[in-house]
């Protein structure tokens, strides 16, 4: 028999129908709706290339071989795991993406906390959080990213020689929370207390695959650092994968592998957004970000707020793009506050940005208990400190 849809499928499809509907009606004008795709499609094709390539080289089994090496290089410290764990979950936010990391990230970092002997929340907080905060150094990091990237006219190098102390500063906060609410000693769980026994590394499947799958990851990146197009990277790296696959293994090719829920959601999005910014939703963020007043600290950090109170309202996509209209064009500043407001404010609510969505999803279907008070109240402070304190370093490097 047919599987029902989830309900986080109803709620995709049901936001791609509200916006044909707005379409068709034409409260949303087939002009302003052709141009938001026109701009969206480059944004498009990357994720669905490098949610493929992503998928395919975990099925080479790169990301297991390389969580099962973090466990050996912790030496049954969990310390220097913890470390290990932050600073992978983070290089693959950073390169890859945070849906990415949220995808498979998860499962494997499930995975360790079963060979290590330690809860499974702890690892499983490290994947959400760092998929959340870690995301701003590039642009190929977040969807928001790639939307700002466009609307700043500046390059992947520019994008990252910006971001860079404000991302470093945001990875040591949410490291240093992690640590405090999940990781030390009396956190981990009833079996966390001690020293963990390392497991034994095992040998790849398919090692030509696995090969293969280290080597796209690595050009990805490579790509990335040259300013290749981050959809024409995504999109040569998924080639290669499906290339190799068909080539030695077959049966891992299947439609599963398009993530046409992204896409439909991101759709979706972009012709509900604009149609509510049309009759109102504009004027309300106007109001709520001021017009300057208190200085340019203060504007940056009332901007970063709404951006990440309306993101835990609504879900962050939504949430920059209704601000991003309002902000004053050439205002750098201002709209970089804003990105980091969605990108690290996200943490509160589930519905709060897709990735934590999909990591909910991961959890439920691994038996993985998140107590709702727990993730609530330690979101919330990771969202005071972390924004304020990354919002600061910004304005320290303007």
């Amino acid at each position: 028999m047919p599987r029902r849809p989830s309900a986080l499928n109803l709620i995709r499809l049901a936001l791609l129908g509200l916006g044909l509907l707005f379409l068709v009606t034409g409260l949303l004008p087939a002009r302003e709706a052709w141009a938001e795709m026109e701009r969206i499609a480059p944004i498009l094709l990357f994720l669905a290339a490098v949610i493929v390539m992503a998928e395919l080289v975990k099925e080479a089994q790169v990301f297991d071989v390389v969580a099962t090496r973090l466990a050996v290089l912790g030496r049954g410290n969990h310390a220097a795991l913890f470390l290990l764990c932050t600073a992978f979950a983070s290089l693959v936010t950073m390169f890859l993406n945070l849906d990415t990391t949220v995808v498979l990230l998860t499962p494997v970092m499930l995975a360790l906390a079963a060979r290590t002997g330690i809860a499974a929340l702890p690892p499983a907080m490290t994947t959400l959080w760092l998929a959340n905060t870690a995301a701003l150094l590039l642009p190929v990091s977040n969807l928001t990213n790639l939307l700002a990237v466009e609307r700043l006219g500046m390059s992947a190098r520019e994008f990252a020689g910006r971001l860079w102390f404000p991302q470093l500063v945001s990875i040591a906060v949410t490291a240093a929370l992690l640590w405090v609410f999940f990781w030390r000693q009396g956190r981990r769980g009833p079996r966390g207390t001690g020293r963990y026994r390392p497991p034994v590394a095992e040998a790849v499947a398919d090692p030509l695959l696995f090969r293969i799958a280290a080597g796209a990851c690595v050009l990805f990146v490579a790509a990335i650092l040259l300013e290749v197009p981050i959809q024409l990277a995504a999109l040569a790296g998924a080639a290669l994968m499906l290339a190799s696959f068909a080539w030695r293994d077959r049966s891992k090719l299947t439609l599963a592998l398009f993530p046409w829920q992204l896409l439909v959601f991101v759709v979706g999005l972009f012709l509900v957004v604009p149609t509510l910014s049309r009759y109102g939703l504009a004027g309300v963020m106007s109001t709520l970000i001021g017009t300057g007043e208190g200085g340019e600290a203060a504007g940056a950090y009332r901007v970063a707020a709404v951006g990440a109170v309306l993101s835990n309202l609504v879900n962050n996509l939504p949430a920059y793009t209704v601000v991003e209209h309002v902000i004053p064009a050439g205002d750098r500043d201002l709209l970089l506050a804003l990105l980091i407001g969605t990108n690290v404010g996200p943490v509160i609510t589930p519905w709060a940005s897709l990735a934590t969505l999909l990591w909910f999803e991961w959890c439920r279907r691994r038996g993985v208990r998140v107590p709702m008070l727990t993730f609530v109240l330690t979101g919330a402070v990771l969202v005071v400190t972390c924004v304020t304190a990354t919002v600061g370093a910004l304005l320290l490097t303007a």
